[in-house]
């Protein structure tokens, strides 16, 4: 079952064209990679699935609801991680994750206590932001991405900057996930994250995808 359907979609940014007519599926439960360097259009598709860019031209359908015409059942069941998350640097990690639970009623302490667990923290969640590894702090922010359970993930870079464990920690994570049956995204500028994860990988240059 496609649960993500990209048709024809590009992106302009003043003169500078920096998506140009990708069109792609995601199946349930498979990891889809985007490979490629800096400036290669990655982000920016993410962000126009997210809603968080305009679509100039094309369409974009997730769990069969079209982005721009009723975005918000389209992005109900969608969890992300753009760049690097944001935090409150003076608060734990167990205050930043109750902060962004108030904004759902359906999440309880028992959940956030749930996805603590779920990334591995059990031990570090009290400790404040601000004495976290890079590591922690990513898996933080996808403990927050997946705080109302979703069934769909996005995640700009999560490997990025990490140091061999931690990058071995967030596989590990991201393929748990997916044998849960999350459908995930994952973009990477690095080989090795995205043919060891990857069940379907696009490598995009210059807006185009090959």
């Amino acid at each position: 079952m496609s649960v993500l359907e990209i048709k024809n979609i590009s992106k302009t940014f003043g003169k500078k064209k920096v998506l140009d007519n990708v069109s792609f599926t995601v199946e349930e439960g498979e990891i889809f990679g985007f490979l490629g360097p800096n400036g290669s259009g990655k982000t920016t598709t993410i962000k126009m699935i997210l809603g968080l860019l305009r679509i100039d031209e094309g369409e974009i359908s997730i769990c069969g609801h079209d982005v721009k015409k009723d975005f918000e059942n389209a992005i109900r069941g969608v969890g992300g991680i753009i760049e690097n998350p944001e935090m409150y640097k003076n608060l734990t990690g167990r205050e930043n994750l109750m902060q962004y639970a108030r904004m759902y009623p359906s999440v309880d302490k028992e959940r956030v206590d749930e996805v603590i667990k779920t990334v591995g923290l059990e031990g570090r969640i009290n400790d404040k932001i601000a004495k976290y590894s890079l590591g922690m702090r990513q898996r933080l922010g996808l403990a927050q991405a997946i705080m109302e359970n979703p069934s769909i993930l996005i995640l700009d870079e999560p490997m990025n900057a990490l140091d061999d464990k931690s990058v071995n920690a967030m596989r590990e994570l991201l393929l748990k996930l997916r044998n849960e049956g999350k459908m995930i995204i994952l973009t990477s500028h690095n080989k090795d994250d995205i043919s060891f994860l990857c069940d379907k990988v696009f490598y995009m240059r210059e807006g185009e995808i090959y």
